[in-house]
């Protein structure tokens, strides 16, 4: 399974960490993502969701 939002589609990016030397080694960012019970089509389902699509309501919560 890949470290993805299932609502946005928010992923890891790459790009370039840089000394204080100004030296380039390759890093990685990802995304910050928390495993919750949502209703998905009506029923509840186990998804991985980014913090930002909990925070906004783009998630329907199971209890």
């Amino acid at each position: 399974m890949a470290r993805e939002c299932y609502i946005c589609k928010k992923g890891a990016i790459s790009g370039n960490q840089i000394s204080h030397s100004t030296k380039h080694t390759k890093r990685v960012w990802k995304p910050n993502l928390k495993t919750v019970k949502a209703n998905i089509n009506g029923t509840p389902k186990r998804i991985t969701v980014c913090t930002r699509c909990l925070r906004s309501g783009k998630v329907e919560r199971a209890i």
